[in-house]
């Protein structure tokens, strides 16, 4: 008999930390889980967009382009799991010295409204862009990409929203 009281003596208190141990748990794996998710999506999302960027930029570079504007509607979902996003993106020299000849590279980066996930993309560009300082708001009617070709070969780049 004391034997079974004992038993139960160590079982009740394991059987008591299972029941709030595996919610907690559970709960821990899918958040983690929803944001590896929603970091993949995003992710997806910014390389789409350098990718984008880069075809719009090789199409304007080719000789025969004479100046002019180009404006590009995106692809792109405007809300990822019912969060909205922020782009942004900086040019910065590819290489040590900045030389004129020196391509350059565009470093996007996508930040999920109210989720607190960010995703980063790199496009390589030529030495003749220059990139407005803009911001992409995915869920703006107008989100897309403009392209200005001017007449001294250079081609800017912005957002626009």
């Amino acid at each position: 008999m004391p034997q079974i009281t004992i038993e139960y003596m160590i079982m009740i208190p394991i059987l008591i930390m299972q029941i709030f141990l595996f919610p907690l748990t559970a709960g821990w794996i899918m958040n983690t889980w929803v944001d590896s998710r929603r970091t993949l999506a995003l992710q997806e999302t910014a390389s789409h967009l350098g990718s984008s960027i880069q075809q719009i930029y090789a199409s304007l570079n080719h000789a025969t382009i004479s100046a002019g504007i180009v404006n590009c509607t995106l692809d792109v979902p405007p809300f990822i799991e019912a969060y909205a996003y922020s782009g942004t993106a900086t040019l910065r020299t590819l290489g040590a010295n900045s030389s004129a000849n020196s391509s350059q590279v565009l470093d996007i980066t996508l930040r999920l409204m109210g989720a607190n996930i960010e995703a980063m993309s790199s496009v390589t560009l030529g030495q003749n862009v220059a990139w407005g300082n803009t911001t992409l708001m995915s869920n703006s009617t107008y989100a897309g990409i403009s392209a200005a070709k001017l007449p001294d070969k250079t081609i800017q780049l912005a957002f626009t929203s």
